[in-house]
């Protein structure tokens, strides 16, 4: 059973998001960049079924410029066993990459589809939709738990109500939640052989997709500050600037 698992390169989590100039979009010159958190919990997933028998093969999918290559042997290095780069300097939006991951999922025949629930550079929350949508497969989004068996994936879902528990034929595609697991550190021994795994580069013109832009970001804002807060005397006068001021109540 082969498990595909794509992987996104943004700015790393830890660092301070900064906006152009221009107002055009984020500023990522000499910014540190890594894999999306959602989608390293998706390589965790796919290598512990893997771990587990479950699995014979994890291929990790980028899609972007040449260095999402780094992505992909971050992703090799945590156990995934070969890596394929859909290498593009176009803006790819969720339903181009959506286009791009039909394209490889028809190509390679993976069995299970896991991917990230969103990126935390647009929190789009769009792309393992759109990819479901398209490949025309059942789907499981916020999964923090993932079972298989007997040829279905039992996959319990976050929702705002609790949790629910979905049973899916496979192939299909699983959306990972924050708590579905904790990634492992990629060790250095790992990480070395990580270099030496297969790594295949093809574009969007291969795939047969057009990735053009269907949206255009005309403004990018940073919020407002936040402003500083006040002491009251009693609870008369916070009811009251609850009240008049913030109109609360």
């Amino acid at each position: 059973m082969k498990i595909l698992v794509p992987v996104k390169r943004v700015v790393d989590y830890n660092v301070k998001v900064r906006v152009k100039a221009d107002a055009s979009g984020v500023d990522i010159a000499n910014v540190k960049m890594s894999m999306n958190p959602f989608d390293e919990i998706a390589v965790e997933e796919a290598v512990r079924l893997k771990e587990a028998g479950v699995a014979t093969e994890v291929i990790a999918v980028s899609c972007g410029v040449a260095q999402c290559q780094e992505t992909l042997r971050t992703a090799m290095a945590i156990g995934a066993d070969r890596g394929i780069l859909v290498q593009t300097d176009e803006e790819l939006q969720p339903l181009a990459v959506a286009k791009l991951l039909k394209s490889l999922v028809e190509k390679e025949g993976p069995q299970l589809v896991i991917l990230g629930k969103q990126a935390i550079d647009d929190d789009a929350n769009q792309t393992g939709q759109m990819l479901a949508a398209l490949l025309n497969l059942p789907q499981a989004t916020f999964a923090s738990k993932v079972a298989i068996a007997d040829g279905k994936a039992t996959v319990t879902r976050e929702i705002d109500g609790g949790l629910e528990t979905l049973s899916m034929s496979l192939p299909a595609i699983v959306t990972t939640d924050l708590r579905l697991n904790e990634p492992r550190y990629a060790t250095l021994p790992n990480i070395m052989k990580a270099k030496k795994k297969p790594l295949e580069t093809v574009t969007p013109a291969d795939l047969g997709v057009d990735v053009a832009p269907r949206l255009k970001t005309l403004k990018v804002e940073e919020p407002p500050k936040r402003s500083a807060g006040v002491k009251v005397a009693d609870v008369a006068e916070l009811v009251a600037k609850l009240k008049n001021e913030a109109k609360v109540i």
